[in-house]
């Protein structure tokens, strides 16, 4: 007997590159009559080499799928009809490597249109993703506030928010962020966080870049050229080192006062999970090789966010690079979205107790936190 098919319609807004969405159409769940996965329907975001990237990676070219503007200026009336809502909203202002203004900041509100679209909508579930800034941004009340709006949209719904570290499920980077998985109260169903599937078993920066070895045609493969200056830097500083090792001889030492980046500079260690890629930043902050005296590729960086190398990034090296950095991990948004899927299926799996950051809470601690904003069992921040 042939199984029904349920496909969840998505949305995305703030949409990136798409790893979110990538990770998204990977997911399924199987039960004994149904299958469960995701179409993507339409996407927004305003810079032009993001959305040709989206379109061209996640809708097969048709740019009239993602709308490319200002997400003020989206009237999701019109939008097509979704049942599921994904939102990596903006996190320059809730990031602590920056200001941390919140709610005080351009971008902070802007997690509000994520609710506009629910309100408007109605999805059965949504998925929203943040930096672990979130948490602390306006002395912590933004992130009390986000919860009690994104619980009383629409109809209502069951959050589930937690901090997961994507090196424990297969991301090839330490790379921390807050998920909040909602689901429509009336669905009657509770999300549980999965269980790490690569905790003790982390994927290694030499394994992501190295295995296969990435093609000499491959595109975003382009090589940054490095000064005289830099290479000789490089030179004295060891893997998983950085501009501040100690054996670099007086005369390349960086004279800067104050505070001192961890990453400027920073070489990888082969034998750990790469450290965060960013975006953006100027010298020292590209993310360098261990052994080779150079900055990494972007098709390498690519890699250590998950996406495979037929995803290519539109625009110039430098947009290149800002997309992937700012982009979810598919292979860290599928872990998820299949627990997801996995729930409206009924199909237990293996689940995990949220903790806080600074340990472990009971329900009744963690309940304290929202002031009566409905959660799951499995809430964390």
């Amino acid at each position: 007997m042939k199984k029904k098919q349920i496909k969840f319609k998505l949305a995305e807004l703030f949409s990136g590159p798409g790893g979110l969405a990538l990770g998204a159409i990977r997911s399924f769940a199987e039960n004994k009559d149904t299958i469960y996965g995701i179409e993507p329907v339409w996407a927004n975001d305003y810079d032009a080499d993001t959305c040709k990237t989206y379109a061209r990676n996640i809708h097969n070219g048709s740019e009239g799928n993602v709308v490319c503007a200002p997400v003020q200026e989206i009237d999701f009336k019109k939008v097509p009809k979704f049942d599921v809502l994904a939102f990596g909203f903006p996190c320059n202002d809730f990031s602590v490597v920056g200001e941390q203004k919140g709610f005080d900041g351009k971008f902070g509100p802007l997690y509000s249109h994520g609710v506009r679209a629910i309100n408007t909508h109605n999805p059965k579930w949504f998925i929203a993703e943040n930096v672990s800034g979130l948490q602390s941004a306006n002395g912590g009340n933004a992130f009390k506030q986000i919860l009690k709006d994104l619980s009383s949209a629409g109809k209502g719904y069951v959050l589930t928010p937690h901090l997961y570290k994507f090196e424990e499920y297969g991301v090839p980077q330490q790379r921390h962020r807050i998920v909040i998985i909602g689901i429509r109260k009336d669905l009657g169903l509770k999300f549980k966080v999965p269980a790490p599937t690569t905790k003790n078993d982390y994927v290694s920066a030499r394994e992501a870049i190295e295995n296969p070895r990435i093609s000499g045609d491959a595109q975003n493969h382009e090589l940054t050229k490095q000064s005289a200056g830099v290479v000789e830097r490089l030179k004295h500083i060891p893997a998983g080192e950085n501009a501040w090792y100690e054996g670099i001889p007086q005369h390349l030492r960086l004279n800067v006062k104050g505070a001192r980046m961890s990453q400027i500079y920073k070489r990888l260690d082969p034998k750990k999970p790469a450290y965060t890629i960013t975006g953006s930043g100027g010298g020292g902050t590209h993310v360098y090789h261990w052994s080779e005296h150079r900055a990494l590729t972007n098709r390498e960086r690519a890699r250590l966010q998950s996406f495979p190398d037929n995803f290519v990034f539109e625009g110039s090296k430098e947009s290149a690079r800002k997309q992937i950095g700012m982009a979810v991990p598919p292979v860290g948004a599928q872990a998820v979205i299949s627990a997801v899927l996995k729930t409206f299926a009924g199909i237990p799996y293996e689940s995990v107790e949220s903790k806080l950051t600074n340990g472990e809470a009971n329900a009744r601690e963690i309940a304290s936190l929202f002031d009566g904003v409905k959660v799951g069992a499995t809430v964390a921040l």
